[in-house]
């Protein structure tokens, strides 16, 4: 047997704890041990749900089982696992120290069968310094995370084409040095845009276990209440907390719409995810006379933050505009916004769309007052649009993409982090701020943003 004993005081209320902790699918973002964890019991956590965790353990991805034993509110947690040759007693006890901080006490007790039981005495050092970094790891993920400065190294490597390739794998996110997400936005509304797969499905799931109420814009309501129940599920949250709304974002009108329909059904907005996006093997056009690439990726966002800026100005909102590492490699086209000029290329009209989007996102942080707004890019990640559009690479990647989870983790920081209040107009992975253009003659220049918005209007304005 092998006891782990460590002790960590936090500046977090017990009830944060408790609450960011119980649910024990989030020791991947804080036990750097966890490469996967899941919450296979739907719901709120409770005495009963079973979680299925994937160790990485010298390089070996090795399963356990946890069970969630007892559980005594804001002070006591108890979880048992088992694994190949051995089993675990995880005892989580908080206790209130001083006005917002809170102690937490953090027991393992180890056992082991087979061959490993035999080797026990080698294993214990390892052990202790495994656990030691889990609960360092623990500390940090319930530490609200402060403004990250751009750091000369970390810049220069994504200004340099291997070094920042190899960052948006898998690889890169697991370097992370912290991970947690638990700061809490408990009664905040956020749209979230193709919510029911991919990147816009784990964004939701997050900010649901975060506390906050959700409204959907999608264009199948069998998929927008299939990730209804997936969302309920993941968090816990109330079915009431989540709202749909149908619309064809890839057209203008659909698009104002929609968003007359839920500044009209809901009250407040605290911030838009603009995820929805698609990358099309063949030009084609919208029945509005658009490229259907520049209509989704581009155009979509441009008009719902216009036609919901009432409300964002007002609740002092967030908009997040989710891009692609592909807008590295395109400049803006603004001579031929609707690729009608040389042989389509699906991937360049993608990258063309989200350079765009970066440019408008710099120009509504300079000229939008009252509203925050932020554009990210999340690695290569592996989205069933991904697999769908681009087969070949997607095969030729496989293991190292990303999941879903892991490319959204800078959506839902961007979207919890108290400390961005007042940071506008970045461009971010990876919780850091990088450069938008690498690449010689991609940069977009002020000039070429104000010519961006003028065509923007000229194409989305109502008739």
């Amino acid at each position: 047997m092998i006891r782990l004993h460590e002790s960590i005081t936090v500046d977090r209320t017990a009830r944060d704890c408790f609450r960011y902790l119980a649910d024990f699918s989030t020791a991947e973002q804080w036990d750097p041990g966890v490469y996967r964890a899941e919450k296979r019991t739907p719901g709120t956590p409770e005495p009963g749900t079973e979680f299925a965790l994937v160790l990485d353990s010298a390089g070996r991805r090795v399963p356990m089982r946890y069970r969630l034993e007892d559980m005594e509110p804001d002070r006591l947690l108890v979880l048992q696992g088992e694994g190949q040759g051995f089993g675990v007693r995880d005892r989580i006890v908080l206790e209130p120290v001083s006005s917002g901080h809170t102690r937490i006490d953090y027991e393992a007790v180890l056992d082991f069968t087979g061959p490993a039981g035999r080797v026990e005495p080698l294993l214990r050092p390892w052990l202790n310094r495994v656990g030691r970094k889990a609960v360092a790891g623990m500390a940090r993920a319930l530490t609200p995370s402060s403004v990250p400065e751009q750091g000369y190294f970390s810049n220069l490597g994504h200004r340099m084409v291997l070094p920042a390739a190899w960052s948006f794998t898998e690889r890169g996110y697991l370097a992370m040095p912290d991970k947690g997400l638990s700061e809490f936005v408990d009664g905040r509304t956020w749209v979230i845009t193709g919510p029911t797969s991919g990147l816009g499905l784990a964004t939701a799931c997050e900010l649901a276990r975060l506390g906050a109420r959700l409204v959907l814009v999608g264009r199948d309501v069998q998929r927008l209440e299939n990730a209804v129940d997936t969302i309920v599920a993941f968090s816990g949250c109330a079915p009431e907390d989540v709202r749909c709304f149908e619309a064809e974002l890839s057209l203008v009108r659909e698009c104002r719409r929609v968003a007359e329909e839920i500044l009209g059904a809901v009250a407040d907005i605290d911030g838009l995810v603009n995820n929805a996006g698609a990358l099309f093997a063949e030009r084609a056009e919208t029945e509005e006379g658009h490229e259907r690439s520049l209509a989704i990726n581009l155009l979509a966002p441009a008009v719902l933050v216009e036609s919901l800026l009432p409300s964002l100005q007002r609740n002092g909102a967030r908009v997040i505009n989710v891009s692609s590492g592909g807008m590295y490699l395109q400049p803006l086209r603004l001579d031929d916004m609707e690729y009608r000029k040389g042989e389509y290329d699906g991937a360049v009209a993608y990258a063309r769309a989200k350079r765009g989007l970066v440019a408008l996102n710099e120009y509504w942080a300079e000229t939008v007052p009252g509203v925050d707004f932020h554009a990210m890019h999340p690695g290569w990640a592996a989205t069933p649009g991904v697999a769908r559009s681009l087969p070949a690479f997607n095969r030729r990647m496989g293991r190292r993409m990303r999941d879903s989870r892991m490319g959204a983790d800078t959506i839902v920081w961007l979207a919890t982090t108290a400390s961005l209040k007042g940071n506008s107009g970045g461009f971010w992975f990876d919780r850091k701020p990088r450069p938008t253009a690498v690449l010689p003659g991609t940069a977009v220049t002020a000039d070429q943003r104000n010519e961006l918005v003028a065509w923007l209007t000229s194409q989305t304005r109502q008739p």
